[in-house]
């Protein structure tokens, strides 16, 4: 049975929220790249509740870029936060995948970003 996609949304909405609150704390705490992570999670869920709101069929993904591609459809004033995706992607990108290149984002990074993306957040609220 399909599940009711407002009711769907909502439940990506409200773990976009603890993720969100989560990035909030970590700031507090000088956790940068706990901090930038939670960040990505919680766009990436803010961005598919949007979404599947508007009927989209979830994908497995965790690429920002091609989720507000998506929301972009439907909002095209979204896409001024092509930038702060990008950035934050790298959060997400530097914790998942170490390297020898990789280097963690730095604190004031991580809190401009989420400066920078809280006006994304209020429009997909």
């Amino acid at each position: 049975m399909p599940r009711d996609s407002s009711v769907y949304s909502a439940e990506w909405m409200r773990i976009a929220e603890k993720d969100w609150n989560r990035a909030r704390r970590l700031l507090a705490a000088q956790d940068a790249e706990a901090a930038g992570f939670h960040l990505q999670q919680s766009v990436e869920k803010f961005l598919k509740g949007f979404l599947l709101l508007k009927g989209w069929k979830l994908k497995r993904t965790h690429d920002l870029e091609a989720l507000l591609d998506a929301a972009v459809v439907y909002d095209g004033a979204l896409a001024q936060f092509r930038s702060v995706c990008q950035e934050i992607s790298n959060c997400y990108l530097v914790e998942r995948y170490p390297g020898p290149q990789a280097s963690g984002p730095s604190l004031a990074d991580v809190e401009a970003s989420f400066q920078a993306v809280s006006e994304l957040i209020d429009k997909l609220r």
